[in-house]
């Protein structure tokens, strides 16, 4: 899996990008929010997403983190596919599709061409809970929107040293708001400390 690319920025379109590597040049294909977050930056990183079929290979890239993981949770929905998920990302910026999805907003995922009501429906069905059970970095505060990552490595290490994740994730938080800044060695140990 290709997580990222980091390179010179050589073609950008509304639909794609091309970013060289060391002498390699890959084509990227991007929604238009990630389109219009990249400016035009001579060097990039850009997150990336590998699709595998049986006739390509297909790299999808994004400006971020929550972007990248609203891309993958569409594509964990029964019928929608990679491309209808770019669809989506290109008309709702990732905020505003979680809300849209947690409200049980409907119109506002059939006002996507090529959402129809039935796919709007699933959407929402497939994805409130899910959506509702995550941290939201708008809603976590301001203390807690540094450590989105350090929260997320930390929550992959303690589940897989075998902690169950609802008393990870509120060990995690706990030391989070104690401690403030810490370094992910140390969140993991507090946490640890505290399940």
């Amino acid at each position: 899996m290709i997580a990222f690319l980091k390179g010179k920025l050589v073609q950008k379109e509304p639909a794609f990008v091309i970013v060289e590597v060391n002498g390699i040049g890959y084509q990227v294909n991007i929604s238009l929010n990630t389109y219009s977050e990249i400016k035009d930056r001579e060097d990039i990183q850009i997150l990336t997403y590998l699709q595998v079929r049986e006739d390509a290979h297909i790299l999808y890239g994004f400006s971020n983190e929550a972007e990248k993981a609203m891309f993958q949770n569409l594509l964990s929905v029964n019928g929608v596919g990679a491309s209808t998920a770019m669809l989506v990302l290109s008309s709702l910026p990732p905020a505003d599709l979680r809300a849209a999805i947690v409200r049980e907003d409907a119109v506002t995922l059939q006002a996507v061409k090529g959402i129809g009501g039935k796919t709007a429906q699933r959407i929402i069905l497939e994805l409130k809970d899910k959506l509702r059970k995550e941290p939201h970095e708008e809603s976590a505060g301001n203390q807690l929107k540094g450590h989105n990552t350090m929260r997320q490595e930390a929550l992959t290490a303690l589940l897989t040293l075998g902690i169950n994740r609802a008393s990870a994730e509120k060990s995690i938080d706990i030391v989070l708001k104690k401690s403030g800044a810490v370094s992910l060695e140390e969140l993991v140990k507090q946490a640890l400390k505290n399940t």
